[in-house]
């Protein structure tokens, strides 16, 4: 029951047009088996998991007969940070969502990935730069070297 409500909840969520945010930490997901089913894996669902989820970088299957698939999105760390029931939402719907989660999409199973998707959907962490600390005279030791030229 409380999967069904989570679905619709997306679905409505779509229809509305507000984008899902992937949760923090997000860097890979894959699909498994949730619980056990009593009817058919819906064809839309079917096609998805056999024909879709080799396209997306960082996104692999778990198969078990019998369950209904759920898209879990995981940390670098493998850590579980959230699990999404599949069943009751179309292959447009699913593939919406991974792309909204930030997984990218390779043209064929072979084709190789751009180096800015390589991490997809994980986001860069900020790099700081560091700052640099005046010298005993006052001057920072950029300006430093500007009065050596052979350094």
């Amino acid at each position: 029951m409380r999967r069904a409500a989570l679905a619709a909840l997306l679905l409505l969520a779509a229809a509305a047009g507000i984008e899902r945010r992937p949760p923090r930490g997000l860097a890979r997901g894959k699909v498994e088996p949730g619980p056990p089913r009593t009817a058919p894996l819906c064809p839309q669902v079917k096609a998805f998991v056999s024909q879709d989820i080799p396209l997306y970088h960082n996104l692999e299957m778990k198969h078990l007969p019998g369950a209904d698939p759920e898209l879990v999105l995981l940390s670098f760390r493998y850590e579980e940070l959230e699990r999404i029931p599949l069943s009751d939402m179309t292959r447009e719907e699913i593939n919406q969502l991974v792309q909204e989660l930030g997984f990218y999409r390779k043209e064929t199973p072979e084709a190789p990935v751009p180096e800015e998707f390589q991490f997809a959907p994980a986001k860069p962490l900020p790099t700081l730069t560091p700052r640099r600390a005046p010298a005993a005279d006052g001057k920072t030791l950029s300006e430093q070297d500007k009065d050596h030229p052979d350094l």
